[in-house]
């Protein structure tokens, strides 16, 4: 299997378009097309489904990803393994849109010098398992959602704590409202179509929504981020939660509104893990920067799960 072509259909799976691909790849757009379309043959699958917004992956595209991952991480721990003391520092942001990924990229502005290869787990067990395994030398997460402590041996530092915004339409009931308490949103709709049940996310606002009353609609199927804007834009019912770090482009007629929550703030607790016994110095350096500037979660104020 050509692992160019396999790095091509990861490259485009994360951007959803091949034309993003291209640019990250440094090569053109056809080029993506064309190691895409022999990949395709090798495996006799499709693996995307081309559409006028971009290209989505198919059921057999979805169920190929991870394994494409592994391929790839294999060929990358192949050529550090004959270059001690030189390999990058490998840290998983979970989403490259995220606020962590923003931690990281802060984090590099500040030492440019550290080489970091950035990738990104689904979800939670395949997080730690890669921490364990040392195919990640740290990653960051939710801590920790409840029954499922960290393993012996991998530890967890508080890193930030991401305020959440109510989303809403122009017609929404709270659109004109300049904050809101979360209390005032028992019995709304919050639609989170990938809410995916047994994530460290979906814990969260389960939880978010038994504190206070409200709603947490995840009827799919999850298209991304540009449909669910569309969707809030129209809607005078359905609303969403993102955060102050979350970067949305939307159309200028959609006039959508990110209000803030307030009395309590429900703030998203991320966590730095990584295993103790990880030697890389980089992994150190970052622990020292993330953990400084964490101010600490103050006593009154805010709301997080008792078990992050």
């Amino acid at each position: 299997m050509d692992l160019t072509a396999v790095r091509t259909f990861v490259s485009a799976a994360d951007a959803g378009q091949f034309q993003e691909a291209a640019v990250d790849l440094s090569i053109t757009p056809q080029a993506v097309s064309k190691r895409v379309a022999a990949l395709e043959k090798d495996l006799g699958v499709r693996l995307f489904s081309r559409t006028a917004r971009g290209a989505r992956l198919t059921i057999d595209g979805q169920a190929f990803l991870p394994y494409a991952r592994a391929l790839l991480q294999a060929e990358e721990r192949a050529a550090a393994s004959v270059l001690p003391g030189r390999r990058a520092l490998r840290v998983d942001v979970l989403g490259r849109r995220l606020s962590v990924a923003g931690l990281l990229r802060d984090f590099h502005r500040v030492y440019p010098e550290t080489e970091l290869d950035v990738v990104t787990l689904f979800d939670h067990e395949t997080a730690i398992a890669a921490v364990r395994s040392g195919m990640i030398d740290a990653t960051f997460r939710t801590v920790t959602m409840r029954g499922r402590p960290l393993p012996d041996g991998v530890e967890a530092a508080p890193v930030f704590d991401e305020p959440l915004y109510l989303f809403t339409g122009p017609a929404h009931e709270f659109a004109a409202a300049d904050a809101i308490a979360p209390a005032q949103l028992a019995g709304r709709r919050i639609w989170m179509p990938g809410n995916l049940p047994g994530t460290e996310w979906a814990a969260y606002y389960d939880e978010l929504a038994a504190a206070f009353g409200l709603t947490i609609d995840t009827v799919g199927p999850n298209f991304g981020i540009e449909p669910l804007l569309d969707t809030i834009a129209d809607s005078t019912t359905l609303a969403t939660f993102v955060s102050e770090r979350t970067p949305l482009v939307w159309p200028a007629g959609h006039d959508l509104r990110r209000i803030p929550l307030r009395d309590p703030t429900p703030v998203y607790p991320h966590s730095l893990i990584w295993r103790t016994d990880n030697p890389h110095p980089a992994l150190a350096v970052m622990r020292r920067h993330l953990t400084s500037a964490y101010p600490g979660r103050p006593d009154t104020g805010t709301w997080a799960p008792a078990w992050a």
